[in-house]
């Protein structure tokens, strides 16, 4: 008889496809793996009757390990956690020896991307400004920048990266990437105090480790030339939210956050009458069609490892450090 392998999800209503087409659930998307068991589980409620035998646990982006009962003792089978995000900073430290952790990647860069380009140009053409003018039925006209001809220095060189690179070469922009470790086409964190001073505006697209958790302090600012544009595509906790504050309190720096710390952002934080800061509520990945791509990856990656394969979205011991 062959094994069968019990895959836990979050219980999910179905989705829409990104064209409007036939509507798709976890269930529907992953039933036509050989010899799986699917079970959906609700968090903080108990597991389903079966989840003790669960090989791959797949999770959303918001939930945490603590949202789980029990675990992970009451999930002793585990090989593989998977999220539907491509961060998986919720789970850093929560993974137990031996599991694999795999991430989204691939199913929202484009989408993110096209957020990031989006705050560039918002705040490059004062797109802000514009808003309020017609609120106030005011007809003021002000000479803004460009886009074009602007150094961007993306931190990141990940998917996120490599689709924002595609973008904003389009837009006549200058790209550097910055990765963990030098190699062709992109530069070494440790060339960061250098390379800062030298661009326009920084994007951040690094997924939070300890090593990335509070990466843009109050140094790391002060390295940004005046005017400069800060740009969290990322985590919130990528940067020191009160040394950002301060930063922007001086007017010398603008900044466009799709991600705040804490988060959500409390109606009485500074960080919103700030100035020169734009800020939306975490929706860089949510576009229409996202879930089913987070889903699409997710399927892959438990397909690799039903076939004896690593994921290729699993992560090395050096990305959770």
């Amino acid at each position: 008889m062959s094994h069968l392998t019990t895959i836990l999800v979050p219980a999910a209503d179905t989705y829409l496809t990104s064209d409007g087409g036939p509507e798709a659930s976890p269930v529907t998307i992953l039933s036509d793996l050989p010899n799986v068991r699917i079970l959906s589980y609700h968090v903080n409620q108990p597991l389903p009757d079966g989840a003790v035998e669960a090989e791959v646990l797949v999770t959303g982006g918001s939930v945490h390990a603590h949202d789980l009962p029990g675990f992970p003792a009451a999930l002793p089978k585990l090989r593989m956690i998977q999220t539907l995000s491509a961060g998986v900073n919720n789970w850093l430290g929560n993974v137990p020896e031996g599991v694999i952790l795999a991430n989204g990647r691939g199913a929202h860069g484009g989408a993110t991307a096209e957020w990031a380009i989006t705050a560039l140009l918002a705040i490059y053409r004062d797109f802000p400004t514009y808003i309020l003018q017609q609120q106030s039925h005011t007809w003021d006209r002000v000479r803004s920048e460009g886009l074009f001809g602007k150094k961007v220095l993306i931190v990141g060189a990940g998917d996120l990266a490599t689709q924002l690179t595609r973008r904003l070469v389009a837009f006549d922009a200058e790209v550097t990437l910055v990765g963990r470790t030098a190699r062709e086409g992109v530069h070494a964190m440790t060339e960061l105090a250098t390379l800062v001073p030298q661009h326009d505006a920084v994007v951040l697209m690094v997924p939070q480790t300890t090593a990335t958790t509070h990466l843009v302090n109050a140094e790391f600012l002060s390295w940004m030339r005046d005017g400069a544009v800060l740009i969290n595509a990322a985590r919130g906790p990528i940067v020191d939210t009160d040394a950002l504050v301060a930063a922007l309190q001086t007017g010398r720096l603008r900044a466009g956050l799709d991600v705040t710390d804490p988060e959500p952002l409390p109606a009485d934080h500074p960080l919103w009458d700030a100035p020169n800061v734009l800020i939306t509520p975490h929706v860089g990945g949510a576009t229409d069609g996202g879930d089913l791509r987070g889903w699409t990856v997710a399927r892959k990656q438990i397909a690799q490892l039903l076939r004896g394969e690593r994921p290729s979205n699993a992560f090395a011991p050096e990305d959770t450090l």
